[in-house]
Order: structure tokens, then C-alpha cells, then sequence
């Protein structure tokens, strides 16, 4: 890792990811983007503002510090993701092996090693302290709170990508001040709108108002102040003067004995705004689980084989799979899980790699035979050699995939962020402006002061701060009832613009799970005799493919008869006998004899097919096969509706694959199979240069790399943790119809955000010029801003009617 003292070969390329805090919208993103595409040999930077991260490549004699100064110049926080490599340990590797260090700053690190190194990081360029990522860390200094900007004295740090995930949630930051804001909120509303003629309403009103003012809209006061040293405005910019205005107009008010009170436009506006932030937290913070659900994915220690150099006398010892390096001979036990990436010495068994591959089928394999890292044992005992370690393991080349694919995904800005680039100065331009002009048309100071602050509160955007959050709490409300969870308002756009659907096959069209598809005999056995000697030696193995014939035979209600010396053969597959013989069930290698039509049969059916006999000569052919969900078909023709083209990708055989397509009505040019998790990427990234706006459903983590690079993502809730983290829609109930519905309802979702945004600034648009020309007082300004609040609020609403 490419520490912040570090410089690079004259026109060679570098990169560098970077942590960076302080980021509240859109504008912050983008502003942090021209700054430094600005510097010389920075040759691109991307900064995504949900996963709070910036991808940079540059070229000398540009530095990695310099690239956190400009950013800290900028206004924001910055620390590079990545550490030191970690010492040597007693299984450290031989001189020219590779240490497992990971290359680069966008690479996922190991988490006992980059918990090792956490302490050993590099001082930055300021000088001591600059390696505490906990202070400068995402929501750290001033990114707590609604995310205001850590300002430019935020040091910088190295840090492990470790450290980056478990920083404190800023949702956790916010809910706090969202709760004493609520609280307080709404007995001032009260007071305003139900008792306004209670003597001591309001001073009350007052006193319950000023904490929400100061402590919970804290965060929008800092984020505006920094800005405003910068010369820069947001969103928080207004959001500050308006909420400022309002309570400093009812403090005169007050003081005066007048009858105008704003305390509740102020408290409300920071409680309906503090909403809409932790919402965005949230979905922001839910984006970052899926790393941490890689790193949890592996094996934690591993049993070693290791030989005295005295004695030479073979000795079995754990270690943490961190000290594994290439050449070590390693143990397998039944139900545990592949250290590493390596080849099998000793041994047969059956590997479940479904999490991995997306092989529906646990793969037999005996010595000769490689193994994945993160695959899981399910029979036999295994002696397998460790042949890659660390970065170049299929499971931290998924991590990476994965990290990448978010790091470098189209930030997709709200229209309220924006515009307000151009609305925040507009509106304090006017008020200004509305001031010097009353005051200099002979009007004294006290209505001058009362119409530029009409048009501070009249532009407060109560209502833009409505527009997102509301629909988007109805919205997933109403998903949540039809199965169908949506992460965030970002996704929503992103279901307006797909075209193409990519579907994993195993898990979301299929089950997941093998059944006896098919039976087929020679002579004059009949097929009950055949699936009753079959699962009868079936009964005595844990194989999956002996658990789907036991299971057709108790589907069909047979009774099994006794067998006795039961052996199995790893990989091949078992034997026992029934009364006086010896049946066998396996591939056809275990037989003399097969019949060629049994052949015939085995090669026309998809699927895996084991052979069933007595005496060599093999009397059956038994078919199992994952099996296709009941609503796949009718599922996939409304996606069709949708105006959605529909493909199947899976690491499955082209046999099964066809069968599938054929089943659900995809057609045949449109399937992809055979693809690995790699390639799941590379299939989404190449229909996305062919022009198409992909959505990826799938349910694996083979999935999760695709499902981040997706234009729209979209997991089964039956999957595993990583792939719903990865997504942007998870769907709850196992059952592609919930795609259809998800798609639909984001559409209308967005249609009802759309129309909220544009009431809201058609309001200020109309309402501002009023104000500015005294055509409304700060009473019917407040009234104006509820109704328009009011107005969003109900149009949110009829989400409520989505599906029914």
C-alpha cells in the first residue's frame, strides 16, 4: 500500500482510494471531484458519496499527500484505505513466496492482519496523530450528526479498509439528536396550533424550541459555517439561515410582545430534515454491510500439518488462516469449511462451493482435484496444499470485485441537491436585495428586517426536505407488505431507466434444492423397483444427491427395505446389499456393464444422473435436478410487460441452463452459462457497454459482485447476507414476482418523489417574489409553508394504494 509519504515513477500510473468525510449531498461530491481533476498528474478521481469514498489515479510527481491536502483544502476529511503489512509470523513464507500482502489501496485486507497492523500505520504528513483514523474517520469531527464537513484541519490517516467498516453508523450519530428533536417537536407544535392563547405558550414554545434549534440542527449550523469559509453553499447552507430566521424573528417577537411566533417552522423543519438524513444514513450505511460480510465469509483458523525437522514425525496444529501461506498442507474435516484456495493430496469428498460458485451441485473430489477458499466440506476428510493465499484467493478477488464495483458506481444525485447550487444563493441574494430595497424606499428598519425574513422562511425548504423522505417511508412501507425492501431513494431513479434483467439461475428461478426429475429402466424392471433399491443404499449416505432420492422415494410413499454393509466410495458412490445382493448406485464407472439407452437418457436430461445395479450391470438411470420456482414463468412474462428483456446466468452446466430457460420462457441466445463469479461481473459490465441498463437479481455471493456493478440490484431474501448487502433492493419472500413488483413500485415511487420536488420549488419559485415585495407576512408565509408540506405529504400517501 502506497503509503502518504510515497511518490511513483516518473508516468507511471498509481492509484489510491480514499476514506473521506464530511459529505452531505451531491454538490459535496461533485465539488471534491473538480478540485482535484484540477490538480496536475491526477489523471481521474471518483468520489461515490455513498459508500463515502474516493478512487484516484495519478501519475508523478503528484503524492499521495497531496492528494489528501487538496482534499482537506477542499473543505472535507481524508484517509487512505489500506495498512502496513504485517510482521512475520511463525508460518511466515519461504524467501520468493508471496506474503498474502494485499496490492494496492482498493484492496480488501484480511481482517486479522489488518487488525495487526491497525496499530502500526504510518504517521501522515502533518505529523504526529495523523494516524488515528478514528478521529478522522467517516463520520468522525464534523462528519457526526447530518455528515457536516470535518473542515480542513481534519487530519488525515492510513487506515485498514477494517477500520473503514467499523466506524459508529452515522445513523447511530443522528438518531439521537432525530429523538430529542421529535420529542420536543411536537408540544411545541401543539402549543403554536392548538393553544396559542395559553398565557405561558409562548415562552414555552421558546423553551422547548431552542434545543432543537441548537443541539439537533447542530449538524446543518456546522456544515453551513464550513462551507460558508469556503465560499461554498448546500442545502445546509439554506437549511441554517431558514431555521435560524425563524427562531431569531420569534426570539424579537417575543421580546417585543408581538403576536408572530415561528418557533414550531423551526423545530419542525429540523425534525422533518433529521429524518430525511438518518434515512439517507441508512441506506448509505447498509451499502458497507456487504464487506463485512466477506470478511466474514472464510475460514477464521485452519488445522496445519507440520513435520520436526528432527524426528520427521508429522504433527496437526491451528493456526489463523492469516499465517497460511503457499505450500502448506492443510486439513478438511467433514462440515468445516476451505482455508484457501488449493489442491486436494488426500482424500474424497463431496465440496458444497454454492456460495461461491453457484454450482447447485456439491462437486466430488478426490486427490489431483482443486478447491475453493470458502467452500464447505461435506463428507470426507480432506488433506488439501495450499496454492494461493491472500489477494489471490477467488474469494478476496470477489471481495475486490465487489469493493470496485461500489467504489466506482454513477453517484445518482437527488434533484434537490442539484438545484440548490444555483437556489441557495439565488435565495439569499433576495433577501438581501428585498432588505437594502425597503430600507431604501423609506420603509424603517423593522419592516425591512420582517420581509427579508418573510423570504428566508417562505424559501425554508420544508417541503423539499418532505419530498424524499415521505414517499420513500410510504413507499418502502408498502414494500415491506408486498415483500420487497428498497434501500434507499438513489434506487429508485435507477428502475425508471432498465431495460435488461440478468437472473441467476440457482436460488432465484430454481429453488435451489436437487429433486428426482426422472427415471429410466431397462428390460422389464419397473421403476418403483428401481427408486426402491436406489434409496434403500441411498438412505445410508448424507450426499445431496442421495438425500433427493430418498426424498422422491418417501414422496411416493415407498417402503424400504433393510440393507446391511453399506459402504461408500467418495466421489463415485455407494454400495450395500438388500437381502442376498449387492446393489450399487453411482456413476457409471462402477458398473461392467450399461445399457446404452440408459446412456442415451442420462446425456438428453439435464441435470446429474446416477446409475443404479446388481451383479456390473447397471439396471436404471435416476435424473436429479435443481428445481424451477412455480411462479418463474408467469414471473418473467410480467418483467416482459415491464418492458424489461430477460437473461439467465448461472455457473451451471449449458444442459441445465437450456432446461431452465426453456421452462420459464427465456430464450435460448439469451442464457449465459458455465460463468464464474468473475465472469458474472464481466456478463453485467459487457451488457452495460453494449448500451443496456442492467438490474442483477440473484441470492449468492457469486452474485454479490454482479449485483454491486448492476445499474440496479436486486436480491432474494432466501440468499446469503453479502448479496442482500449488495444489492439495492432485497425481496423477502422467495418468489421472482416480488422482482416485478419491486420494479413497479419503485417507478411509481419515483413518479411520486418527482412530484413532490416539483411542487416544492414551483412554491418557492412563486411564493419568493410575493414575499420580497411584501405581499405576505411571516404568519401567512408559515401557513403557506405548512400547506405546501401538507400537499407532499398527501401525495406520498396514495403509495398506500400500490397493488391493490
Amino acid at each position: 500500500m502506497t503509503s502518504p509519504e510515497a511518490t511513483v515513477t516518473e508516468g507511471t500510473p498509481e492509484q489510491v482510494r480514499l476514506a473521506i468525510t464530511g459529505m452531505t449531498c451531491a454538490s459535496c461530491s461533485a465539488r471534491i471531484e473538480r478540485k482535484l481533476g484540477k490538480v496536475p498528474g491526477i489523471d481521474s478521481a471518483t468520489v461515490n458519496l455513498a459508500t463515502e469514498k474516493a478512487f484516484v489515479s495519478f501519475s508523478a510527481p503528484v503524492t499521495v499527500a497531496q492528494i489528501v491536502a487538496e482534499v482537506e483544502k477542499t473543505g472535507y476529511g481524508a484517509s487512505v484505505i489500506g495498512a502496513a503489512p504485517a510482521p512475520a509470523s511463525p508460518a511466515a513464507p519461504a524467501p520468493g513466496m508471496p506474503s498474502g500482502e494485499l496490492p494496492g489501496a482498493g484492496v480488501l485486507l484480511d481482517k486479522l492482519r489488518s487488525r495487526h497492523a491497525a496499530g502500526q500505520q504510518p504517521a501522515g504528513p502533518s505529523g504526529p496523530g495523523h494516524g488515528d483514523h478514528k478521529a478522522a474517520g467517516p463520520h468522525g469531527g464534523g462528519a457526526q450528526g447530518a455528515g457536516a464537513h470535518g473542515g480542513g484541519g481534519a487530519p488525515s490517516a492510513v487506515a485498514s479498509s477494517e477500520d473503514h467498516l467499523e466506524h459508529t453508523p452515522a445513523q447511530d450519530v443522528i438518531k439521537p439528536r432525530l429523538v430529542v428533536a421529535a420529542a420536543l417537536t411536537v408540544p411545541v407544535f401543539l402549543l403554536a396550533m392548538v393553544l396559542p392563547t395559553f398565557a405561558a405558550s409562548p415562552w414555552l414554545q421558546f423553551l422547548l424550541a431552542t434545543p432543537v434549534v441548537f443541539w439537533c440542527a447542530w449538524p446543518f449550523h456546522r456544515a453551513a459555517a464550513v462551507n460558508a469559509r469556503h465560499l461554498a453553499s448546500t442545502m445546509d447552507t439554506l437549511v441554517s439561515i431558514g431555521v435560524l430566521a425563524a427562531w431569531g424573528y420569534s426570539v424579537v417577537e417575543l421580546i417585543a410582545g408581538g403576536p408572530h411566533l415561528y418557533f414550531e417552522v423551526a423545530a419542525v423543519v429540523t425534525t422533518f430534515l433529521l429524518t430525511g438524513r438518518f434515512l439517507e444514513a441508512r441506506a448509505k450505511d447498509s451499502g458497507k454491510d456487504a464487506l463485512r460480510s466477506l470478511l466474514d465469509l472464510g475460514a477464521k483458523d485452519v488445522a496445519v500439518l507440520r513435520i520436526d525437522p528432527q524426528s520427521r514425525i508429522t504433527s496437526e496444529s491451528r493456526i489463523p488462516v492469516a499465517q497460511l501461506v503457499v505450500g502448506d498442507q492443510f486439513i478438511v474435516r467433514p462440515g468445516e469449511k476451505v482455508a484457501t484456495d488449493g489442491v486436494v493430496l488426500d482424500g474424497s469428498s463431496a465440496v458444497d462451493a454454492s456460495l461461491v460458485t453457484g454450482e447447485s451441485t456439491p462437486v466430488d473430489v478426490s486427490p489431483g482435484d482443486d478447491v475453493m477458499g470458502g467452500s464447505i466440506n461435506t463428507t470426507g476428510r480432506l488433506v488439501v496444499e495450499a496454492r494461493k493465499v491472500g489477494a489471490d484467493t477467488m474469494l478476496a478477488g470477489i471481495q475486490r470485485l465487489v469493493e470496485t464495483a461500489q467504489t466506482g458506481k454513477a453517484d445518482v444525485q437527488r434533484l434537490a441537491d442539484r438545484v440548490s447550487a444555483v437556489f441557495v444563493p439565488v435565495v439569499l441574494v433576495i433577501a438581501l436585495v428585498t432588505f437594502i430595497a425597503w430600507l431604501a424606499t423609506g420603509h424603517d428598519l423593522g419592516q425591512a428586517i420582517a420581509v427579508a425574513v418573510t423570504v428566508l422562511i417562505i424559501a425554508c425548504p420544508c417541503a423539499l426536505g418532505l419530498a424524499t423522505p415521505t414517499a420513500l417511508l410510504v413507499g418502502t412501507g408498502r414494500g415491506a407488505q408486498l415483500g420487497t425492501l428498497i434501500k434507499g431513494p438513489q434506487v429508485l431513479e435507477d428502475t425508471r431507466r432498465v431495460d435488461t434483467v440478468v437472473l441467476d439461475k440457482t436460488g432465484t428461478v430454481t429453488t435451489g434444492q436437487l429433486r428426482l426429475r426422472s427415471i429410466a429402466v431397462r428390460g422389464r424392471l419397473s421403476k418403483v423397483a428401481a427408486l426402491t433399491a436406489a434409496a434403500a443404499v441411498e438412505q445410508g449416505s448424507e450426499h445431496p444427491i442421495a438425500r433427493a432420492v430418498v426424498a422422491g422415494a418417501q414422496e411416493a410413499k415407498l417402503t424400504l427395505p433393510r440393507i446391511r454393509d453399506f459402504t461408500t466410495n467418495p466421489g463415485e458412490g455407494a454400495t450395500a446389499r438388500i437381502k442376498d445382493t449387492e446393489v450399487v448406485v453411482g456413476k457409471a464407472a462402477l458398473f461392467d456393464r450399461v445399457d446404452p439407452e440408459l446412456l442415451k437418457h442420462a446425456a438428453a436430461n439435464a441435470g446429474t444422473t446416477v446409475f443404479v445395479g446388481w451383479d456390473g450391470e447397471a439396471q436404471a438411470a435416476l435424473t436429479v435436478e435443481d428445481t424451477v420456482r412455480e411462479s418463474s414463468r408467469a414471473a418473467i412474462a410480467r418483467l416482459r410487460e415491464l418492458g424489461l428483456t430477460p437473461y439467465l446466468l448461472t455457473g451451471d452446466s449449458a444442459a441445465n441452463a437450456r432446461s431452465v430457460a426453456e421452462q420459464v420462457g427465456i430464450a435460448a441466445d439469451h442464457v449465459r452459462a458455465d460463468v464464474l463469479p468473475a465472469d458474472k461481473h464481466r456478463v453485467v459490465t459487457e451488457l452495460q457497454g453494449a448500451g443496456r441498463v442492467v438490474a442483477m437479481v440473484g441470492d449468492g455471493v457469486n452474485d454479490a459482485a454482479a449485483l454491486a456493478q448492476a445499474d440496479l440490484g436486486l436480491a432474494m431474501g432466501s440468499g446469503t447476507d453479502v448479496a442482500m448487502d449488495s444489492a439495492d433492493i432485497v425481496l423477502v419472500r422467495a418468489d421472482l414476482d416480488a422482482v416485478a413488483d419491486a420494479i413497479a413500485l419503485s417507478r411509481q415511487t419515483l413518479r411520486i418523489i418527482k412530484q413532490n420536488l416539483a411542487w416544492a420549488f414551483g412554491y418557492n419559485t412563486a411564493a419568493i417574489p410575493l414575499a420580497a415585495f411584501g405581499l405576505l407576512n411571516p404568519m401567512i408565509a408559515g401557513a403557506t409553508m405548512a400547506l405546501s408540506s401538507v400537499l407532499v405529504v398527501s401525495n406520498s400517501l396514495r403509495l398506500k394504494r400500490f397493488g391493490r
